[in-house]
Parts: C-alpha cells; sequence; structure tokens
C-alpha cells in the first residue's frame, strides 16, 4: 500500500513539474515566434508605407487598393529635381522708384526622371507580393484604406494599412494571443493590430517599437 501511494505521489510530482515547465517554456516559445513572424509583416508593411509615399509624392494621393498602388509602382516615375538659390533684378521696384534693387529667388530645375520602381526597390519584384500577409499556413491580405480628412480647414490626404495580430498568430494559444492582443508597452507592438497609418490624424507612424524597424512621422 505504502508503494502504491509512493508512486502515485511521483506521478502527481512528474505531473505538476510538467505544468510548471510548459507554464514557463511555452510562453517563450510564443514570443519566439511571434517575433520572427512580426518582423516579416513589418518589413512588408514598411515596403507599402514607402509605396504609399511614393503615391502621394508623385499624385497627391494615397491608393485605396493594393491593385492600384502595384500598378503605379510599376509605371510611375519620380521628378529628379535641383534647387539653385541666386539672386535677380527686381524690376517692378525699378520701375516704381527708380533704383536698382536685387532680391534672393530660388530656382527647381528639372534633371529628369527616375522610376518608383527601381528607386524603392532595385530591382526586386517583391512588391508585387505587397499585398499578401507573409506568413505560412495564412491566405489572408492587409486591411488597407486611403482618404482625406478635414483638419483645420484644410485637406489632408491619409492612408491605413493593417493586419489582426490573430491572423499573424493563427496557430498559436488562444489565450496567449488574446493576452498578446491587449499588450500596452513601450517596446512591444500594442494593441490588437500591426499597424501603419491613420485614418483618423495626419500622420504615418506605426505601431511597433524601432526594434522591428523605423516608420517614424513624416
Amino acid at each position: 500500500m505504502k508503494l502504491v501511494i509512493q508512486l502515485v505521489l511521483w506521478v502527481v510530482i512528474i505531473f505538476l513539474g510538467y505544468l510548471v515547465f510548459n507554464a514557463v517554456y511555452e510562453p517563450i516559445q510564443f514570443n519566439k515566434l511571434k517575433e520572427k513572424r512580426y518582423t516579416k509583416v513589418i518589413e512588408r508593411l514598411m515596403d507599402i508605407r514607402a509605396a504609399q509615399l511614393a503615391h502621394q509624392d508623385v499624385t497627391g494621393k494615397y491608393a485605396k487598393d493594393f491593385d492600384g498602388l502595384i500598378k503605379f509602382i510599376d509605371t510611375a516615375e519620380f521628378v529628379v529635381v535641383q534647387r539653385r538659390d541666386t539672386t535677380v533684378m527686381d524690376v517692378e521696384y525699378r520701375k516704381a522708384f527708380g533704383v536698382d534693387k536685387y532680391m534672393d529667388i530660388v530656382l527647381i530645375d528639372t534633371l529628369g526622371y527616375a522610376s518608383v520602381k527601381d528607386s524603392l526597390f532595385k530591382g526586386n519584384d517583391r512588391y508585387k507580393q505587397m499585398a499578401k500577409v507573409p506568413v505560412d499556413g495564412v491566405d489572408a491580405e492587409f486591411e488597407m484604406d486611403a482618404g482625406t480628412i478635414l483638419k483645420n480647414d484644410n485637406t489632408f490626404p491619409v492612408f491605413m494599412v493593417r493586419v489582426d495580430k490573430s491572423v499573424v498568430l493563427h496557430d498559436q494559444d488562444k489565450d496567449l494571443v488574446m493576452q498578446e492582443k491587449q499588450v500596452v508597452s513601450v517596446d512591444q507592438v500594442n494593441g490588437p493590430y500591426i499597424s501603419v497609418g491613420s485614418m483618423e490624424d495626419v500622420n504615418t507612424t506605426a505601431n511597433w517599437p524601432d526594434s522591428y524597424g523605423q516608420a517614424t512621422n513624416q
């Protein structure tokens, strides 16, 4: 009887040890996998952000969908300019007062054109897959929107791109994913989404820390 009790106790001890081990081991593995996947997702979001900024620079607005953004990258060109400071005679002042007066002006010369595709991606065609969330086993696209907002009686273009963390961590423990979606920390990706841009404010900031890659206000 004593032997049976000892065996039962050992089973209980081993089982409790297993639970304790899993309680420590699973979050560690979860965080390793999370950081690996977040890195890939954020790299793609940074590509999208760069493409949207180029779109806004050339057209004055952001692209509302990925088909339009990819087509823009394939066909658009930047204007390459040079700014020059110079001094010229103020003709109107001379006519009015009969006295020479010079003024400083800035001249902008067009030097040529540069392909958006070559400027941003240097011959790499990864932008053609930018709509896809880059996680194995996931068949999903980023959510993207663009438009304008009115602020201080002025209209500004805005855009937003995001993906739900539960999509990126689709095959992980549901409780750990739920905890991750509630994160609020200066060195973590805050909130339920990985995102860049905003439809409510004029900025292109992201919600990930600089350790993943910078996407600061422009």
